[in-house]
């Protein structure tokens, strides 16, 4: 990321914005890797986000500092035998942060508003899984045809499409989570402000600071709160990683959820054990506008993808701390097979230079029509050098890149509300560890996240006939069968697969690094 004046004094006024912790409670500042667009669980669409909404709000399961799952408003649940109905029964003792009790009721209301079209929820397909989702969410069927029904106060049943074998995963995400109906419906968007956002979580909305600090503190009502050794937290949006760094070397911020990468050999030097890296179920990606011509030519995606190194992408600018990516899944999923691969993998990229120089010939493109491209990308010190680096591999065809960056929320909310682009930077973070939720994003219609609006009318049928397949052995290969497409066609070039990269201090513990990246602040402990 380049660093920006602005981006340093909002960093900054973030910090002088935290009220002083009281001395018996100390004050957990708590890196984040961007400024939330919203906090709004049903518009919520990063991971910067989700990193609040699970310290703010309980969705039926959640998960602990491990990654596994846990209950969450529910103490209980069964799955049927076929698989299709869940039953949840609620704790009797779960609390909204104005001391009103959690019911059934609650989540009936949440699922039906995020799925209402009226609420424009970004999010809303992963939980299509859910009888009548889909067609709720698209204005086909009235809101009480949902699959989620109250069966009393405290018991609530979930009905699905067919069999799915990540549900409760599913389940842990912030489109699970409940809001207050008399809030939402009191204060209309303003509901999530400060004074007015009423939640079922461990922490309750204290304060924050546009671009800087959202405080959040202890929730007194909730049921396990005498628990909880961190009473407040402030999260600190830290997308100047070399800035976020020096103010975590004076001892200013407690942890980082990311680090410039290209500084890893330096920052164990200095930091030792302080550097955390796990496993993680990410990709960085290129998605290409396949509606604008010449990006709309599978020979000059497949250009674009043939001469980018992704080795030295992933080891020599990133430290190791990704891995090269050839496939949209990563390896080691559940319900799945070793990935299929797009071509590039064997040789060098200077192997394929002449395949794509051919390519972009027969697309139109050579030395006295070169290719111009407009790379857009959410600035950090690792996407820019990323940017620049894959530029420098073009430019080598005879391809002119010219930069576009801006900051996260504006980047993805640019291109989820339909913005013009040639190519972009994606990056994905699974909410669980299923081929289905690296691939749904490039379905047709899911305009929210497959922002470059491809359409593939077989890839669309493969992943409708997994959707339906019971055999998992199956469903692996139709799912196998549409990545494969997608790899040929490549409306998404894949660059990178994620590790978690972390900075922990020595007086934060309880951190422990899991494939989910679950961190939530009640299970933490900080020295004073």
């Amino acid at each position: 990321m380049r660093p920006r004046r602005r981006d340093w004094l909002a960093g900054a006024a973030a910090l002088a914005a935290v009220r002083p912790a009281r001395a018996a409670e100390p004050l957990y500042r708590r890196g984040n890797d961007a400024d939330p667009e919203t906090l709004d669980p049903h518009r919520s669409s990063t991971v910067a986000e989700a990193h609040i909404l699970r310290d703010l709000c309980d969705g039926l399961l959640t998960y602990d500092n491990h990654g596994a799952i846990i209950p969450g408003a529910a103490r209980a649940w069964t799955v049927s035998e076929d698989g299709l109905t869940l039953q949840f029964e609620l704790r009797p003792d779960g609390r909204w942060s104005n001391g009103e009790p959690v019911t059934a009721d609650d989540f009936v209301y949440a699922f039906r508003r995020i799925l209402d079209p009226a609420t424009g929820a970004k999010y809303a397909e992963i939980l299509f899984p859910i009888r009548n989702a889909a067609a709720v969410n698209r204005g086909g069927k009235p809101a009480d045809a949902l699959g989620v029904a109250a069966e009393g106060v405290l018991r609530l049943a979930i009905t699905l499409e067919q069999p799915t074998p990540y549900i409760l995963e599913l389940l842990t995400h912030q489109t699970a989570l409940p809001v207050h109906r008399a809030s939402v419906e009191r204060h209309g968007d303003s509901f999530t402000r400060p004074g007015n956002y009423v939640t079922n979580g461990a922490y309750r909305l204290r304060d924050q600071v546009p671009g800087g600090a959202i405080t959040l503190e202890a929730n007194p009502h909730h049921p396990d709160a005498a628990k909880f050794a961190i009473r407040q937290v402030a999260f600190l949006p830290t997308p100047d990683m070399a800035s976020a760094v020096r103010r975590y070397a004076a001892g200013e911020i407690d942890s980082l959820a990311d680090f410039p990468a290209d500084q890893i050999a330096d920052l164990r030097r200095r930091f030792g054990p302080q550097v955390v890296l796990g496993p993680a179920l990410g990709l960085a990606a290129l998605a290409i506008n396949t509606r604008k011509a010449p990006f709309s030519d599978r020979r000059v995606r497949q250009a674009l993808s043939l001469i980018i190194d992704r080795e030295y992408l992933a080891d020599g600018l990133n430290g190791g701390t990704m891995s090269p990516a050839y496939s949209l899944c990563p390896p080691g999923l559940d319900n799945y097979r070793t990935p299929p691969e797009t071509e590039g993998r064997l040789g060098l990229p200077i192997d394929h230079e002449e395949t794509a120089r051919r390519l972009l010939a027969e697309a139109g493109f050579g030395p006295d029509h070169p290719l111009m491209v407009e790379y857009r990308f959410n600035v950090s010190d690792n996407n820019r050098t990323v940017a620049v680096a894959i530029g420098e591999m073009w430019r080598d065809l005879g391809i002119v890149t010219r930069y576009v960056y801006t900051d996260a929320k504006t980047h993805f909310a640019y291109l989820r509300d339909g913005g013009d682009f040639d190519v972009a930077r994606m990056s994905w973070i699974a909410d669980y560890s299923d081929p289905q939720n690296f691939l749904f994003l490039l379905l047709s219609g899911n305009d929210g996240l497959n922002v470059g609006h491809w359409s593939d009318p077989a890839f669309d049928d493969l992943m409708a006939r997994a959707a339906a397949e019971r055999d998992l052995a199956r469903r692996a290969g139709l799912l196998h069968d549409a990545e494969s497409i997608a790899l040929h066609e490549l409306p998404w070039i894949p660059l990178m697969h994620y590790r978690s990269k972390a900075l922990i201090a020595p007086r934060l513990h309880g951190y422990h690094p899991n494939l989910r990246n679950a961190a939530p602040t009640r299970f933490l402990r900080l020295d004073a």
